[in-house]
């Protein structure tokens, strides 16, 4: 999770931040809850969770399940949805990634950077898939994504620097790189070849390589993502095949 947004304090509702936490309490484990769980999880006590859950499942965001406890609600994938359609960078990435699946058959991501996260808005598919990687709204933190790293390598090192500082260094597999030698290695790496990429670090059997987007004052706002299995390619080729056609869709939706 990325850190919230300083606000003035005196224009800060509480009753509001605690609803929030209580539909954040099915971010680790999305499966329905008792009443109970969902008082932990959002760090409420029972009544005010009973309170919250009843308002949540009056708007639609959240559901009774069959066997009776709180599961989330469909009305959540409406505010996607809007978010989706309102993002004009999403809307002018979709051709352009659109012809990138075609022209590599390989899985095509945008993800948008997040300060010590990215998170995951257009996924399209390649014949070989698993169930998380083909949902966009996955969020990763930023120094274990190649897209992440393509990102942090525009920045300066002082920004990376705090950014790094406030990230959760948790691996995704046995191969994830979660050293601070290791992270900035990848950086130093990814701003000499101007784009980045990973090997198995956030799935088994999968290599990635993803190149930013810019916007008008060259600052870091997505990245383009393009992968692949090892099964069928190696690292060295799978750089040269796609690294100039992912290099090349960046600067088309980079605006300078």
């Amino acid at each position: 999770m990325t850190e919230p947004n300083s606000v003035d304090e005196r224009l800060f509702l509480q009753s509001v931040a605690r609803a929030l936490d209580v539909l954040e309490a099915f971010a680790q484990s999305p499966a329905p809850k008792s009443l109970g769980e969902i008082a932990k999880a959002a760090g409420i006590n029972k009544s005010a969770a009973q309170r919250i859950s009843q308002t949540l499942m009056s708007r639609g965001y959240l559901e009774k399940s069959p066997k009776g406890s709180i599961a989330l609600g469909k009305r959540l994938l409406d505010r996607s949805f809007d978010y989706l359609r309102s993002n004009q960078l999403i809307e002018r990435s979709t051709p352009v990634l659109n012809e990138l699946r075609k022209m590599t058959g390989e899985r095509i991501d945008l993800s948008l950077f997040d300060d010590t996260s990215t998170v995951y808005a257009i996924r399209l598919q390649s014949k070989r898939e698993t169930f998380y990687a083909t949902l966009p709204g996955r969020r990763i933190p930023t120094f274990l994504t190649s897209g992440g790293r393509s990102c942090l390598a525009l920045l300066s090192d002082d920004i990376v620097s705090d950014i790094l500082a406030r990230s959760d260094f948790k691996p995704m597999t046995p191969k994830s790189k979660i050293t601070l030698p290791e992270i900035w290695a990848k950086i130093y790496e990814a701003r000499a070849d101007g784009y980045a990429y990973s090997s198995e670090e956030a799935l088994l059997g999968e290599v990635a390589l993803a190149t930013a987007i810019t916007d008008a004052s060259g600052t870091p706002v997505a990245a383009i993502h393009i992968v692949g299995s090892l099964s069928e390619w190696s690292i060295s080729d799978f750089r040269q095949r796609f690294a100039p056609l992912a290099l090349e869709a960046a600067r088309a939706l980079s605006q300078s």
